[in-house]
C-alpha cells in the first residue's frame, strides 16, 4: 500500500468531556467492539483499561491521557483518552495540540457543564475538527434538545444531528439514523456487540423527515451543488449529504452530532464510523508549520514518510524508572537507533526503541512514520513541548501552553533518610508534569510543591509513596499569589565594579509600565540599532525576563508588566555581560518597588448545582466567603448558581456544600483570572 494510500486511513482522535460525562466508559466499548479488549472493564469496577493507574482506579476518574492504537472496519485510529477533571487540564491541552479530531462527549442530562466549555474553547485554538456524542440517554432527566440548544448557545457551535433518540430516559430504544432513515436497535444480550437496521416506528416519522430536511438545509448553506439540488427541489443522496457533512466538519463549519448511552452499550458503532466518515486523515489536515532555529524562517512539513522527519513531543511518562517519550510524527520516519535533534535544546538524542502504546501496555515496533503517534525511549533530555527532527533539516514547532500552578502546600519526609529519595521523586513527577512545579525555599528550609488544585497535589502525593516509595508528610494548602505594578516607574542604573581585577561598567535605564489584566508580561528594547552589541542586548532582556519570576512584595512572579528598554551606554573594554546582566537586575529591582507594586489572588470561576430549597443557605455561604453571584439558572429541579470567589477562601467547600444540601450539591471551580487583594 502506498503511503498516501495508509495515511488515508489514520485516524488520531482524542475524547475529552467534564468530569463523569462519560468518557472512558465510551472508550472501554470502542476498545471492546473494535476487538482490541476482550472485556468490558467498568470505571465504576475500578476495572477500566484506560484509566490504569492505581489513583485513577481507587477514585473512578481520568488523571492522566491513555493513548491506544485499535482498527475499524479499514480505519486504524490512535485514541486518546482525556481527563474531565479541571486539575488535568494540562492533559487535554497536550493531547488536542497533537491531534487531528476530537470526540466530544455531552451528558444528557447535565449538557454543557463546565469543562466541557474549557476543553471546547481549546479545541477552537487548536482548530481541531469535533463530532459530538451526547451519551446518557438513558438517565433520568435526559433532554437530547436541551443538549443541542445549550451547545449552540454556550459554545457557538453549529450542530449537524446526524442521531436521534427514540425514546428517553428508561424509554430509550435505541437510535435513529435521520441520513439514511434506519432505526438501529441493540440486543441486550450481546453487550451491544450486535445490533441490526429496523423500519422507523410510525410515530417518529414526522420527526425524522423534519430533522433530515434542517440537515440539508444546514449543509446547503456550505455546499453550492447541494444548495442548488435544494432549490430545484432535487433528490439528494445520502451520500451526497455524508460527503456535505463531512466538508462542514473538517473545514469547522459545523459538529456532526450523536447520541447513545455508553454505559447501556448503545450508540457506539455509529460514533465509529463517524470517526472515519467526518473527521480527518493526517492528510486531510494542512502542513505542519514551524520555524528554522537557525534563520527564524517559517517553514512547513508535509505529511509524507519521505519528507525529512518531524515529531512532537507531547508528553512524559515515567515507567519503572525509565522514560518514555510519547510522540506525533509529522513527516518523515523514525527507526530504532536513529539519530534525533532536539531543535530547541540543540542536543542529539537517540531514539533507542519505539512503542505502539496501549494505555499501561508497550509493545515493540521497528519503526514508526508521519501520521503515527509513538512512545519513544533513549530520549534523555526531550521534554514535553519539544521538537524533534531530522539534525539535517531542523525544524522548530510551535510548543504547547503550559498553565501556571496556582496553589502550594509544603511537604517534608517522614525521616530524613528519605530527603533525597523525596527530591528525586519529585524531580520525576515534575518532568512527566509541566503544571507541578516544587522548590526549595531558602528562607525555611522546607519542599514547597505547587499545582493546579487540591485533588492535583493530593493525587501527587498519593503517587510519591505509592510509585516511588516516598512517604511525606503534607502541610495546609496555600494559594500561590501573583504580583503586580499600579504606576509607570523610570529607572537609571549605573553599575561599576572591579572583577578578577579588571574595571566593569555598564549603563542600563528602563521603564516600566503596568499592563491590562491578563495581558502578560512584556520584555522589550527600544533603543536603536547598533546602540550596543547584540550578544549584550539579549543577555539583557534574558536577565529582565528572569527578573519577572519573583517580585519585591513576597517573591511571587510579576504579572502584566511592561519593561522597555529606553537606553543603555556601552563602553569597549570595560563592559560585559555580566555587568549588563548585574545592572539589568538592579535597575529592575529598584524600578518595581517604586512603581508601587501589589498582589494579585487567583479568583476562580464557580458553577454550583443545588436544589430549589437549599439555595439561599449556598448563596449565603458563598457571600461569606468573598464570593459573587453572577447569575442563577433553572436547569430542571435544580438551580444552578453561577459566580465567582477568591482561591483562598475555597479550601475544603466540597465539604461544606455537602453538609448544606445534605449532600446533593454539586460544584465545579475552573480558574478565571487574578484580581487585587
Amino acid at each position: 500500500m502506498k503511503s498516501s494510500e495508509k495515511l488515508k486511513h489514520i485516524r488520531n482522535i482524542g475524547i475529552m468531556a467534564h468530569i463523569d460525562a462519560g468518557k472512558t466508559t465510551l472508550t472501554e466499548r470502542v476498545l471492546y467492539y473494535t476487538g482490541k479488549t476482550h472485556k468490558i472493564g467498568e470505571v465504576h469496577d475500578g476495572q477500566a483499561t484506560m484509566d490504569w493507574m492505581p489513583e485513577e482506579q481507587e477514585r473512578g476518574i481520568t488523571i492522566t491521557s491513555a493513548v491506544t492504537t485499535c482498527f475499524w472496519k479499514d480505519q486504524e485510529i490512535h485514541v486518546i483518552d482525556t481527563p474531565g477533571h479541571v486539575d488535568f487540564t494540562i492533559e487535554v491541552e497536550r493531547s488536542l495540540r497533537v491531534l487531528d479530531g476530537a470526540i466530544a462527549v455531552f451528558c444528557a442530562v447535565g449538557g454543557v457543564e463546565p469543562q466541557s466549555e474549557t476543553v471546547w474553547h481549546q479545541a477552537d485554538r487548536y482548530k481541531v475538527p469535533r463530532i459530538a456524542f451526547i451519551n446518557k440517554m438513558d438517565r433520568l432527566g435526559a433532554d437530547f434538545e436541551n443538549c443541542i440548544n445549550q451547545m449552540k448557545e454556550r459554545l457557538g457551535a453549529h450542530p449537524l444531528i446526524i442521531t436521534i433518540p427514540y425514546g428517553a430516559e428508561d424509554q430509550f430504544k435505541g437510535i435513529i439514523d435521520v441520513i439514511y432513515e434506519k432505526w438501529i436497535y441493540w440486543h441486550d444480550d450481546t453487550l451491544g456487540a450486535e445490533f441490526e437496521e429496523r423500519e422507523i416506528p410510525a410515530e417518529m416519522l414526522d420527526e425524522v423527515q423534519n430533522k433530515r430536511n434542517a440537515l440539508i438545509e444546514a449543509v446547503a448553506e456550505l455546499d453550492d451543488i447541494i444548495m442548488e439540488k435544494y432549490l430545484a427541489e432535487e433528490e439528494i443522496s445520502s451520500e451526497e449529504i455524508l460527503a456535505a457533512v463531512r466538508t462542514a466538519c473538517i473545514n469547522l463549519k459545523g459538529t456532526p452530532v450523536f447520541c447513545g448511552t455508553a454505559l447501556k452499550n448503545k450508540g457506539v458503532q455509529p460514533l465509529l464510523d463517524a470517526i472515519s466518515n467526518f473527521l480527518p486523515s493526517p492528510l486531510d489536515v494542512p502542513p505542519v508549520t514551524g520555524e528554522d532555529p537557525v534563520t527564524k524562517e517559517e517553514i512547513s512539513r508535509k505529511t509524507d514518510e519521505n519528507a525529512p522527519f518531524s515529531a512532537l513531543a507531547f508528553k512524559i511518562q515515567m515507567d519503572g524508572g525509565r522514560k518514555v517519550v510519547f510522540a506525533r510524527i509529522y513527516s518523515g520516519s523514525i527507526k530504532e537507533g536513529d539519530d534525533v535533534l532536539n531543535a530547541g535544546r540543540k542536543t542529539k538524542e537517540k531514539a533507542s526503541r519505539i512503542l505502539q502504546i496501549h494505555a499501561n501496555k508497550r509493545e515493540r515496533i521497528d519503526f514508526a512514520t508521519a501520521g503515527n503517534i509513538v512512545g519513544i525511549m533513549g530520549l534523555k533530555e526531550t521534554i514535553t513541548g519539544d521538537t524533534l527532527c531530522d539534525p539535517k533539516a531542523p525544524i522548530l514547532l510551535e510548543p504547547i501552553d503550559i498553565y501556571k500552578p496556582v496553589i502550594s502546600v509544603a511537604v517534608e519526609p517522614k525521616s530524613s533518610a528519605d530527603q533525597d529519595k523525596v527530591e528525586q521523586s519529585l524531580k520525576k513527577l515534575a518532568e512527566e508534569d509541566p503544571t507541578f512545579k516544587f522548590k526549595i525555599d531558602e528562607e525555611t528550609g522546607q519542599t514547597i510543591i505547587s499545582g493546579m488544585g487540591e485533588l492535583h497535589l493530593d493525587v501527587l502525593t498519593h503517587r510519591l509513596l505509592r510509585e516511588y516509595n516516598a512517604p511525606v508528610k503534607v502541610g495546609k494548602p496555600q494559594v500561590v499569589y501573583r504580583e503586580t505594578i499600579q504606576k509607570t516607574n523610570k529607572y537609571l542604573e549605573k553599575f561599576e565594579k572591579e572583577i578578577a581585577g579588571t574595571k566593569q561598567t555598564a549603563t542600563v535605564e528602563i521603564e516600566l509600565l503596568s499592563l491590562e489584566r491578563g495581558s502578560g508580561n512584556k520584555v522589550i528594547s527600544k533603543l536603536p540599532p547598533e546602540k550596543i552589541p547584540k550578544l549584550i542586548e539579549n543577555a539583557m532582556l534574558d536577565t529582565l525576563k528572569q527578573g519577572l519570576e519573583g517580585g519585591v512584595v513576597r517573591g511571587y512572579p510579576m504579572l502584566d508588566v511592561e519593561v522597555n528598554v529606553i537606553d543603555a551606554i556601552y563602553t569597549e573594554g570595560h563592559s560585559s555581560e555580566i555587568a549588563f546582566r548585574a545592572a539589568s537586575s538592579i535597575a529592575l529591582r529598584r524600578a518595581l518597588e517604586g512603581a508601587d507594586p501589589t498582589l494579585l489572588e487567583p479568583i476562580m470561576k464557580l458553577e454550583i448545582l443545588v436544589p430549589d430549597n437549599y439555595m439561599g443557605e449556598v448563596i449565603g455561604d458563598l457571600n461569606s466567603r468573598h464570593g459573587r453571584v453572577e447569575g442563577i439558572e433553572p436547569r430542571g429541579a435544580i438551580q444552578v448558581i453561577k459566580g465567582f470567589a477568591p482561591l483562598s477562601k475555597m479550601f475544603g467547600y466540597s465539604t461544606a456544600l455537602r453538609s448544606a444540601t445534605q449532600g446533593r450539591g454539586n460544584y465545579t471551580m475552573v480558574f478565571s483570572h487574578y484580581e487585587k487583594i
